[in-house]
């Protein structure tokens, strides 16, 4: 799919008006097909291939989208919405694409009857407005204490995922992370599964071994042979700086005339660190570890104290252990005090799995931060399960927000669609047409989790269409077999947030490209034409 390239020049015809409008449909719409067999649980995979030549299998439309190619505007655009709804609910990426690629379809056949695309992006407007009053009208509360509750919801995230074999699992430990990072600043609920739920995948053993620890678990080990591994509630320190011999700022160059010198420089060195070290064995700790380097001298000095030292523990680390142990994160050693000391881990130990050393500080009493320890046969699999894993965290996260749940399978789209169909008749003019497109657009979810199972669309959609004429709000697609279900009985129930942020994002990215009626590209003449700028032969006169 190439870009358009537009040279402004007077032989070269640019894409205005119309022209340039059916361009942006018809890049949409590719996008969206490229993804369209990824929705529901009956998906397709996609193997992609990286330029380093690795190769990536996954149905997850953001991760597909990013490694996609593109050149035209406006399937860029569209491959940034995806990242967007990624980012802030972190679920329904494919949904979002697929919703925005109908919503410009429909409007296509508008443009056709010359309706302006103001009127247009109008009624799209108004629909958009009433969509989310009618969602609002057919969601439910949810009780966020409700173990069972919550893990039946972030199973419906996970049901179209290659992981729904062990979706009982991956819920549970979705949810536990979840649990374990969810605290109160400020009077506000705060959940940062970015910063303190870290995930580590470590291949070998069954999926089955994958738990969520109690603590924080690091790809290290000891800097010295002889210090302990393993210590039952140590006092952890934790610093930011090397323990190391500072040399002068300005000192370059020292002359040494004589031997005595050269043994006085060794001592100042030795004292230097020795009185470091006293300053952290003042509080008496089991367990330093640092972001930066510890010199030969000073293990040396710690493991006669029976101190275990980690050395150039990454800063995300650091934090993640400072929450999880209840520990203080000290720049200088000589600010260290009491109160900085960690003492809410309960168990440091440290591990040998497949050939690598892994360090381990779990059964903390009141852990803000956790590792998620992932294990399964190869990478690849492990990256999958690692990308289903966090769709699933972001949904559990969004309950804590909005605890609010609309029924899955299509039925919120029917829902939506139904009413909106009603609702056109009452309006006049040219409007009614578009206001009554969203509501057909919107049956695009349901009819391609039909026809990604090999149902039969168009009886299955009347059969549905039916349902919810009748009231029966709840009714959607069973999307392994194919059939009408209630969702009610069924179970699949999806975050309000997820469904909200869905149709906002899709409606209003279909309206910002629709307002597009001129591409012009930066592409320079020179590049196009490969060489210097074509102008008026040399010696003719310049046309007047």
């Amino acid at each position: 799919m190439q870009a358009p390239v537009i040279v402004l020049n007077t032989n070269t015809q640019r894409e205005t008006g119309r022209k340039a409008q059916y361009s942006n449909i018809t890049a949409a719409k590719t996008v969206a097909d490229i993804i369209r067999t990824c929705l529901g649980p009956r998906s397709m995979l996609k193997m992609l291939l990286d330029p380093m030549g690795g190769i990536v299998l996954t149905n997850d439309g953001n991760a597909i989208l990013r490694e996609v190619e593109v050149a035209h505007p406006a399937a860029k655009s569209m491959i940034e919405l995806s990242r967007t709804q990624d980012e802030e609910v972190g679920d329904g990426t494919t949904s979002v694409i697929i919703l925005a690629g109908e919503m410009l379809a429909t409007a296509a056949p508008f443009l056709e009857r010359n309706i302006h695309p103001i009127v247009i992006l109008s009624a799209f407007r108004d629909a958009l407005n009433d969509a989310i009053k009618v969602l609002e009208e057919i969601s439910v509360p949810v009780d966020v204490n409700n173990r069972q509750e919550m893990l039946k919801l972030v199973k419906s995230s996970l049901g179209t995922k290659f992981v729904s074999r062990w979706s009982d699992l991956m819920c549970g430990l979705a949810l536990d992370a979840v649990q374990t990072v969810a605290c109160e600043q400020a009077g506000r609920q705060q959940v940062d599964i970015k910063r303190y739920a870290r995930i580590e995948k470590i291949p070998g053993g069954e999926i089955e071994q994958s738990q969520v620890l109690d603590g924080v678990m690091l790809n290290k080990d000891v800097t010295h042979p002889k210090m302990k591994r393993r210590i039952e509630n140590p006092r952890i320190v934790l610093l930011d700086c090397p323990l190391e011999y500072k040399k002068g700022e300005s000192q370059t160059n020292i002359e040494i005339s004589k031997e005595a010198d050269w043994n006085r420089i060794l001592q100042i060195e030795e004292e230097q660190i020795k009185q470091m070290c006293e300053h952290i064995l003042s509080v008496k700790p089991d367990l330093v570890m640092t972001e930066k380097g510890v010199s030969d001298l000073a293990q040396h000095f710690l493991m006669k104290a029976n101190v275990t030292v980690l050395r150039r523990v990454k800063k995300s680390d650091n934090n993640r252990i400072a929450r999880a142990v209840g520990a203080v994160i000290v720049n200088r050693v000589e600010e260290l005090k009491e109160e900085d000391v960690g003492t809410g881990c309960g168990l440091f130990n440290i591990d040998k799995i497949g050939d690598e050393y892994y360090t381990f500080l779990t059964k903390c009493r009141n852990p803000k931060a956790c590792t998620i320890l992932l294990r399964g046969p190869s990478k690849d699999i492990l990256s999958e399960v690692d990308r289903n894993l966090q769709d699933a965290m972001s949904v559990a996260r969004n309950m804590f927000f909005s605890p609010r749940l609309v029924p899955g399978g299509g039925a919120s789209e029917m829902a939506i669609s139904v009413r909106l169909a009603e609702r056109a008749k009452g309006l006049e003019g040219t409007q009614q047409w578009p206001y009554a497109g969203v509501g057909e657009a919107l049956e695009v979810i349901p009819r391609t989790l039909i026809q990604n199972c090999g149902g039969n669309p168009i009886k299955i959609l009347t059969q549905l269409r039916a349902q919810h004429a009748n009231g029966n709000h709840t009714f959607g697609v069973d999307g392994c077999a194919g059939k009408v279900v209630d969702m009610r009985e069924y179970g699949v129930w999806e975050p309000f947030a997820v469904k909200v942020q869905t149709l906002k994002t899709a409606i209003e990215s279909a309206s910002l490209l629709l307002r597009v009626d001129d591409i012009v590209s930066g592409v320079s003449r020179k590049k196009e034409s490969g060489g210097a700028p074509q102008g008026p032969p040399e010696g003719a006169m310049p046309e007047q």
